[in-house]
């Protein structure tokens, strides 16, 4: 799993390969239609656009913590084929927790 700054940092990364992006859900940035959404998942330094088709999570709000799997289409946008939305108010994935807590370094 990567922070949007650890990729945009990254010089190898690979866009056919599926990877997890995890961080907080921007606020303000969900946008819903039909059939998809899309909204900002950022690391409070670095962001990126995440599309996804289907149903997201109960749980998935603006200004909580998130993980997206899928692909990235370029270092700014992903294609999400999958999205885990934290568990409670006091749950976050240690991974997206100690993301947070570097970038706050």
């Amino acid at each position: 799993f990567f922070s949007p700054t650890e990729i945009y940092n990254k010089s190898d990364i690979s866009f056919n390969k599926k990877i997890r992006i995890g961080g907080l859900v921007k606020m303000n940035s969900i946008s819903k239609d039909e059939i998809s959404v899309s909204f900002i998942i950022t690391d409070l330094k670095k962001e990126i656009i995440v599309s996804y088709e289907g149903i997201v999570p109960n749980l998935f709000s603006e200004g909580k913590g998130v993980i997206a799997e899928g692909k990235l289409k370029d270092k700014k946008y992903f294609i999400a084929s999958k999205i885990l939305a934290k568990h409670d108010e006091n749950y976050m994935p240690p991974e997206v927790s100690k993301a947070l807590e570097m970038s706050n370094n």
